[in-house]
């Protein structure tokens, strides 16, 4: 299989320093390096395969293997990819509610990920997902094809995100909801996959704006800060507003039959400078529900 790399002229560096050194002080991943010193042949310098602790000097250039990692072993998944946006570099799907983005025991031959595997069957392709939706919820999930972009979109607020609503009740102003939050554990000490508002958590801060309020429920665009794992969930629950089907954190709903959650908008800066604006439309079962 052929190997694809990516050319990095040196510039300032310091004296004896080495391609690792090099790499390390100009934002390459610990992770990355290390999954290019398994195999030689991964770095070269000025065409030349070379080691990591080569040394480097102004002008050289170093080629790196963008995509050292092994492939993913994932049971493939033929299930058709709604492709809002493809390059050479990433992939973003409109991933549907009840599709789980990763596998699991109840999920083994029907995820996204195991789509993704089948559709580059012929490559080396690891899954990096950059943006992990739950299962019931429904958007934007971008992927990244080498481990190069996926250092560089993992970056913190590398990837903004927008994303829509529908919850309980209704919100009369914009709010802003600062609530640490933290991983529930059972009585044997194990994880439970809830999470709950708690001053032993971690920061997690939420922007909420009213799009509009029907009879009984309503539409919020919303905003993250931190990101962490079920945040629009909890914090929605913590003021009294769960999202409209959340069973975890509210209640089953006659009006939609999954927890209403969908990132719509997401923009993303290219390490070339190209600017990516993606947006989707509502699922249909979001527009039933906005015409009311």
């Amino acid at each position: 299989m052929e190997i694809k790399y990516k050319d990095i002229v040196v510039n300032n560096a310091t004296e004896r320093q080495t391609i690792y050194s090099f790499l390390r002080k100009n934002g390459y991943s610990e992770n990355y390096l290390k999954n290019l010193r398994k195999k030689f042949g991964f770095i070269k310098l000025n065409g030349v395969a070379c080691n990591s602790d080569t040394n480097v000097k102004d002008g050289d250039i170093i080629s790196v293997n963008i995509n050292p990692n092994t492939k993913t072993m994932i049971c493939p998944c033929i299930i058709p990819l709604d492709i809002v946006y493809e390059d050479e570099d990433v992939i973003a799907i409109n991933k549907p509610s009840m599709l789980a983005t990763m596998p699991s025991r109840s999920h083994f031959s029907y995820n996204l990920s195991g789509a993704l595997v089948a559709r580059y069957e012929k490559e080396n392709f690891v899954v990096r997902i950059i943006n992990r939706l739950d299962k019931e919820a429904s958007g934007i999930v971008l992927v990244a094809k080498n481990s190069l972009i996926s250092n560089y979109l993992n970056k913190p607020n590398a990837v903004k995100k927008v994303y829509y609503a529908l919850c309980v009740g209704n919100i009369e102003s914009d709010v802003v909801i600062n609530k640490n939050i933290d991983t529930l554990i059972n009585n044997d000490g194990y994880n439970v996959n809830k999470r709950v508002v708690s001053t032993n958590g971690k920061p997690a801060t939420t922007h909420v704006q009213i799009v509009q309020n029907f009879n009984g429920y309503c539409c919020l665009k919303i905003t993250l800060e931190h990101g962490r794992t079920h945040q629009i969930r909890v914090h929605l629950s913590s003021i009294g507003h769960p999202l409209l089907g959340d069973t975890i954190y509210g209640e089953k709903s006659d009006l939609i039959s999954h927890t209403a959650l969908v990132c719509k908008e997401m923009s993303f800066q290219m390490p070339n400078g190209k600017n990516i604006n993606l947006s989707i439309p509502f699922p249909d079962d979001f527009k039933k529900l906005l015409r009311n």
